[in-house]
């Protein structure tokens, strides 16, 4: 691959990386709830992050002739934490929204869902 053609490889990748920040960031400020303002940041912060760990492992392959693999390892703990972290903020958030008295849906361990069960002899439809 020639320096230029990797050059504009890198480009695009950076400009898509940008891209994507904005998207979130306009995700963010148009989302109204903490739950739903999760959701945007997180799938674009991480493909934003992709494609610059792909960035820089593509300029240090055409720079030095060398392929570092300690970018790929960044790429696969932030798919696998991402996704923990935005699941244990929403957890807390429910939490909190839960000890102020706000209409959430209640938990599943506290025994205040209806149970429902197969239709009793007598019972309507």
């Amino acid at each position: 691959m020639s320096i230029e053609t990797a050059e504009l490889v890198m480009a695009v990748l950076l400009v898509a990386s940008g891209f994507m920040a904005l998207v979130a960031s306009i995700g963010f400020v148009r989302c109204h709830d903490f739950f739903q303002r999760m959701h945007p940041p997180a799938l674009a912060a991480g493909g934003a992050s992709m494609c610059v760990l792909v960035s820089t492992t593509l300029w240090f392959w055409v720079s030095e002739g060398r392929v570092l693999l300690y970018p790929f390892m960044i790429i696969v703990l932030l798919a696998i934490t991402m996704p923990v972290t935005v699941s244990i903020l929403a957890r807390a958030a429910l939490f909190r929204n839960r000890m102020s008295g706000r209409d959430v849906p209640p938990s599943l361990t506290s025994g205040t869902l209806p149970v429902t069960g197969p239709p009793e002899d007598g019972d309507e439809p």
